[in-house]
Formats: structure tokens, sequence, C-alpha cells
């Protein structure tokens, strides 16, 4: 129903019950100091951002999870992932209010958050939930599976941070899940993923792509061992037979690693990635990059964590009971979830020494739509 009466910004934005929010565990905040107040609004800065960030992650995983993606549509995704992305980045920013706080200054009040944690933020779980962090990749506080009883109430019950982050969970798929299907879908070399002769396509596309990477890394090797001294060539060439072989096993994984979904899968990215001059591959590449570009926003905004906490309050137990800056920093450095696509980088080849494409054509601007 439309309104009568005109709008006020208090009102709108409900600035008093905003403004009354940052108390704490005092009745008021007249009872607390001021770096108390600093302390507790910058992080409810994080969660006001952290939940634009899950609806931004929800409209882009509902895109994915359609049967039939049109490449307009992709724009709209982009927007989405650019968003998130500017949002990590700002909020990394707000690290430097916090550390406006002395050691002793935060040392003061530090003992009455004992023992929350912002490992308890349900929303940071939810953002890694939706990403595509799966339940046993994560690290735990101290013994397995530590990491949900965090979310429990005193007496042992759920609360309503640990229903959230289940039920976000539950809600299947997740972003990662959502693009792999969309990728699964991806023709390679103008052949449809369902077409009789998709695996013949795809295992000649694999072999001409791995003949042309073994070429790209012939000429570096051989660059390298005129470069070096003679008593290097043994190591050099041990690195480089690892190499081969590395890339050998991630184009052609075997069933234990996914088998065939998963060679497809990382075809599929190697192919937008390799040809994504051709017009009808222009978005899907635009969204494999902002994916990435993401998940190093989200590691830099992780690792921007670390360092505040090490330069506020260094090496100290966490309040939660974590190692601290230690455990802040193995989130950073262990937790990828897009992890083929940075693999990507490591295959790809200089522009022009790709293999040529047979139907190059079927990706350019026609009146039919196909989807990616």
């Amino acid at each position: 129903m439309e309104r009568t009466e005109p709008t006020a910004y208090w009102d709108y934005l409900h600035i008093d019950e905003l403004l009354s929010l940052q108390s704490g565990l005092a009745a008021d905040e007249g009872e607390i100091e001021g770096d108390e107040v600093l302390f507790i609004t910058v992080h409810q800065v994080f969660e006001l951002w952290f939940k634009l960030v899950i609806q931004e992650l929800r409209a882009a995983r509902d895109l994915f999870h359609r049967e039939n993606v049109a490449e307009q549509e992709l724009s709209g995704a982009v927007s989405s992932l650019q968003r998130i992305i500017t949002i990590f980045r700002v909020a990394a920013h707000h690290f430097e209010v916090v550390e406006t706080l002395s050691t002793r200054e935060y040392l003061k009040f530090r003992n009455k958050l004992m023992p929350a944690s912002g490992f308890q933020s349900a929303q940071m779980r939810q953002m890694e939930a939706l990403m595509g962090l799966e339940e046993h990749e994560r690290i735990p506080l101290g013994k397995p599976g530590t990491h949900m009883r965090a979310l429990e109430n005193a007496d042992g019950t759920p609360s309503p941070s640990m229903e959230r982050v289940l039920s976000e969970i539950a809600d299947r798929p997740n972003l990662k899940q959502a693009i792999e299907e969309w990728l699964l879908r991806t023709p390679i070399d103008g052949c449809a993923h369902d077409a009789v002769d998709a695996e013949a396509h795809l295992d000649s596309f694999v072999a001409n792509y791995l003949a042309a990477h073994g070429r790209e890394v012939d000429d570096a090797q051989h660059h390298a061992e005129a470069l070096s001294l003679s008593e290097e060539k043994e190591r050099i060439d041990a690195m480089y037979a690892k190499e081969r072989a590395s890339v050998e096993g991630f184009l052609n994984p075997s069933e234990g690693d996914g088998g065939r979904r998963t060679a497809r899968l990382r075809a599929a990215m190697l192919f937008i990635e390799t040809y994504r001059d051709l017009p009808l591959l222009s978005w899907p590449r635009k969204i494999l990059s902002s994916l990435i570009e993401l998940e190093q926003v989200f590691l830099v905004f992780r690792q921007r964590h670390a360092r505040m906490v090490e330069r506020v309050i260094g090496r100290r137990v966490g309040t939660g009971g974590s190692a601290g800056v230690d455990y802040l920093d193995k989130t950073a450095l262990e937790y990828r979830i897009f992890g083929d696509l940075w693999a990507i980088r490591t295959i790809l080849v200089k522009s022009g020494a790709e293999p040529d494409l047979e139907h190059a054509d079927y990706y350019g601007f026609v009146a039919d739509k196909r989807e990616s």
C-alpha cells in the first residue's frame, strides 16, 4: 500500500534504533568507554556488509542454478560478483579503524568477550557455505567438529545463529556447485556436452592443448638451460618434467579425482579462458575472472584481519579458544574454494600458441541463443 504521509530520513533508516545498539553488555552506552563503542560499531558494520554479500551471492547462485542461462543474463551475475568484490575491498579498510586502539586500551574490555569470537559470526559462515566451502574442509578450533559446537548456546542447545548456518549449508546448490553445473554444459569447439561424440571432442581438445602446452614448456626449459650453469641441468630437467606430469594429471584426472566429470569441468574453464576473445565466450570469461577476483579479495580480507589482530594483541590465545593469529593465518592460507580456476593459470599458453579451433564460428553472434 502506498504511503500517504511524508517519509523522514530517520524513520526510513530506523536511525534511533540503529544508534541504540552499541552498548554491548551494558544497560546503555553511557556505561562503557568510547574504545569499546568503537570496537562494537566496526564489527556491526562488518555484519551489515556481510548481509549485502549474502544477498548478492544468492542472486548469482540462483541465476546459475537455472537449467538455461542466456548469455545476456551473465552481465547481471558479473555485476553481483563485482559488488561483492567492492564490499570486501571497502570492508578490509575498516580494520584500520580498529587499529587506532592500542593494546592496553583493548585489553581493558577484551575479557568481556570470552568466550565470544568472530568465529561465531553466522553470516561469515553463511558466506563461506554459500561460496562453496564444505564443512569437512574447515579448520577446527580444537578437536574436529568444534567449529559447529562454537555456535551452540551456553547450555548446548542450537542458537539462532547455528540454525541459520545449518539452513545455509542445507540449501543446495551453493555457488560453486551451480557454477560447475553451468560449466559442464559448455560446448567444447562447437560440440554440445550431450552430443553423441562429446567425449571424443573432449579428448581431442585436451590432447591438442597438452601438445601446445608441451611446446611452451620445451621452449621455457631450453631457455632456462641456456642461461644456467651446466650442473643445474639435472635439477631444471626434473622441475619441468614434474610440471608436464602435473598438467597431464590435471587435465586427465583419475576416477579418485573426479574422472570424466572433473575433466570436462577443467576443460571448460580452460576453453573459456583460452578463447575468451570469441564473442559468446566474453561474458563467461568475465564470470570466471570475477570468481578468481572474489576469492582473492576474500583471502586478502582474512589476511588483513589477521594482521590487525597481531598488531593489536599479538599472538595471544583467541577469546573463543582458538590459536588466535595462527588460526586466522591458516584460514587465509588453506581455504580455497575455486582451486581449479587458480590452477588453470599454470596451464594457459601465450596468445597465438593455443590450438586452432575447427568451429570457432559457433561462438560468434548469431540469431539463435546458445548457453554456456
